[in-house]
Order: structure tokens, then sequence, then C-alpha cells
């Protein structure tokens, strides 16, 4: 993908209009066109990157700590329902990213807002698999 394909090179090139509450040398906070609730913001980084591990760590650090500040500013913006903020990173097609460029959103929740998250939670896998598991994700801890 190039910068002219990726909308949010676009806007972070100032090609695409957008309404910026951050921006810094590594990446820039702005507004959900399409958003959850109101005050929905993005997270980009400035450098195109298609996936989380694609970034360097740094980076990925830096928009979390963007995204702990944006949390912070919407609960104290006046006029805006937050009585909670989700943070939501979807890292490739099959988790639902739908650009493919890396972005965390970050959206003011209330109760009684329409977002649900559905999932079958409550497996409750052995010990003994979590374990084998959790040993086969170590052996490329180091390596990713």
């Amino acid at each position: 993908m190039t910068a002219h394909d990726c909308v949010f090179c676009r806007i972070i090139d100032g090609q695409a209009p957008a309404s910026i509450i951050h921006e810094d040398e590594l990446a820039v906070v702005f507004m959900d066109i399409d958003p959850v609730n109101p005050g929905h913001a993005l997270v980009v980084p400035r450098a195109h990157a298609t996936h989380l591990a694609d970034l360097p760590e740094e980076t990925g650090a830096h928009l979390f700590k963007l995204a702990m500040r944006t949390a912070a500013a919407m609960r104290k913006t006046a006029g805006l329902r937050c009585e909670g903020v989700n943070l939501f990173l979807a890292d490739g097609e099959a988790a639902f990213q739908e650009v493919f460029h890396v972005h965390l959103h970050v959206f003011p929740r209330f109760k009684g807002d329409k977002f649900k998250i559905s999932a079958k939670w409550g497996q409750n896998p052995p010990r003994q698999a979590l374990d084998e598991l959790a040993e086969a994700i170590k052996g490329h801890w180091h390596t990713s």
C-alpha cells in the first residue's frame, strides 16, 4: 500500500481533512468519522505500518501513552458523555481491521450506549493446555 492509497497517510500528510486533537513527531490523534459514540478518536502513527508488529516498540508505547491522555481528556470534557473508555486495536483482517494502517481507537462509553462486544467467554481450558500454549508462544517471544 502506498501513502496515496492509505486514507490515514493522506490525513497525516494534510491531503485529507481531519479534526485533529493532537499531533507530534510520532503520531496524530484525530476524530473518527464513523464514531461508536461522540468523542471517538483514533491514535495513528505517522509512519505507515500495516500491523502492530511492524511498528517500532517505542512507537507502539507512544500510541498507548497518547490513548491514555486522550481518555483522560475525554473524561474531563464538558458535554461529552464519558462514564468509561474502551481502547480497541484491530490487527489483521480476521480481527476486523478495515484500514490497513495501525490505529488505536479510543472511545467514550456510557450506560445504555449501543456498543456491544459479543464473545464466547468461559471456555476454561485445562491448565496443561494453557501451559503448553504459553511455552509455544514463549519460544517466539524474543524472535518477534
